[in-house]
């Protein structure tokens, strides 16, 4: 009976003493300092970039896929301002990209392609606004962290070497690991920022391949004799 009680009473005190050095992460958290904070602050960037820009280009790459046959049909009537009017109507950068190539229509068919070009370039590049601040934090998270760890170093050692013979290994093995929060932290917020850029890069990428399909249907149309 002693014995199980004794025993009874070590496992209770190995529980709490368990207890009591597991931290929770907002503890893990609060003890990367103000570089955690910074690294929260460029993950709410991030995160408002992916979605906004997922957003919009999921829009963008969203196309009635009767567009470019209605705009033959009207083009070999000679129906150019219905045309015209079906671009207008249509909110995409397909339609934006085909208006300006009607727009152009009459003109030598190397300034038409060039016009069709010079579109299509202005709306990639409005889809891709914001991509070089997601891909700067997918580099530069990692590199925060890593500051953070190098200044949570210094300070263990400083804290060491301030002990004299008195010196706690508890001490300096804690500033440690609470010096390593902040690696961690850097690295998933740049793996996750890193994923999420070039996921959406692969998402322009269709688009672009839309617009080159367009604009080659388009000019097949004007290079077309009407039947």
């Amino acid at each position: 009976m002693i014995s199980a009680s004794i025993l009874l009473q070590g496992t209770t005190a190995a529980a709490e003493t368990a207890e009591e050095a597991t931290m929770s992460l907002a503890d893990l958290y609060l003890a990367g300092g103000w570089v955690m904070y910074f690294l929260t602050l460029l993950s709410f960037v991030a995160l408002y970039i992916f979605i906004e820009r997922y957003l919009v280009i999921k829009k963008a790459s969203k196309g009635d896929a009767n567009f470019m046959n209605r705009i033959k049909d009207y083009m070999y009537e000679g129906k150019v301002d219905a045309a015209l009017q079906l671009c207008r109507k249509t909110s995409s950068p397909q339609a934006r990209m085909v208006e300006k190539g009607i727009n152009r229509l009459g003109r030598p068919l190397a300034d038409v392609t060039e016009a069709i070009e010079n579109v299509g370039k202005l709306e990639i590049h409005k889809l891709e606004k914001r991509f070089p601040t997601l891909a700067t934090i997918a580099g530069a998270a990692p590199l925060m962290g890593f500051l953070g760890t190098v200044i949570g170093m210094v300070q263990a050692f400083y804290e060491m070497s301030l002990a004299g013979n008195s010196l706690d290994i508890s001490t300096l093995s804690g500033g440690i690991y609470t010096a390593l929060i902040t690696t961690v932290g850097g690295l998933i917020l740049g793996i996750l920022a890193y994923f999420g850029y070039n996921l959406l890069v692969v998402r322009v990428e269709n688009v672009v391949f839309q617009l080159e399909t367009t604009s080659t249907e388009f000019l097949d149309i004007l290079n077309e004799p009407v039947k």
